[in-house]
This record gives structure tokens, sequence and C-alpha cells, in this order.
């Protein structure tokens, strides 16, 4: 949901139109919410799993992002998506997707 939201905002600095960041919004706290989730999840693998302790800093790191992401969103629509907001987005979506692609190496790996 952080890549989408981050595909919304670019949206909102081509056309000025304002439910664009009223979308980022919902997307970035659907992502907090659901990447709350995958976090507690992820401290129960960390703690019977050792590998999984950088797939659970990841998506700490992503999670915290976005929560400094959504009080950013919560401003006025100029301001919120502005270059705080979009650096923000980027280093979140950035994080999750990585937290992903290590998750989904490991998973191929334990399939072997």
């Amino acid at each position: 949901m952080f890549t989408i939201a981050l595909f919304t905002d670019i949206t909102y600095l081509q056309t000025a139109e304002v439910q664009w960041t009223n979308f980022s919004s919902w997307l970035i706290v659907g992502a907090l919410v659901f990447g709350g989730v995958a976090f507690a999840w992820s401290l129960i693998l960390a703690i019977r799993w050792r590998a999984a302790r950088l797939y659970t800093l990841l998506l700490a790191l992503a999670w915290t992002a976005g929560l400094v992401n959504a009080f950013q969103h919560s401003r006025d629509a100029w301001s919120s998506v502005g270059t705080t907001g979009l650096i923000l987005l980027i280093l979140s979506a950035a994080l999750a997707i990585a937290a992903s692609w290590l998750a989904h190496g490991a998973a191929q790996g334990i399939a072997r």
C-alpha cells in the first residue's frame, strides 16, 4: 500500500487534485494497519528463527517512516505531499519492498 500511495502522491503533484492526497492518506493508514500485523507476526518469527531479525527490523523501520508520513499527510494538501512527504513515502515503500524481497527469498530457501 505504501507503493500505491507513492503513485497517488505523484499523481497529485501532476494534477493538483486534492482527492489524490486523501487517497494517499487512506492508503498509508491501511499500510500501517496491515504492516503492524505483519510486524507482530515477524516478532514471533524473530524469536523462533534468528534469520528473521533483519526482516523484523526492516518492517519496523518501514512502519515508523509510514507513521511519520501519516502525520505529515494530515497537513494541508500541498504541504503534505511536498518534499518531506514524498521522501518519507519513498523511504517507507523502499523498506517495505526490501522486507518483502527478504521474506520471499527466505520462503524460497525453506521450500527447497
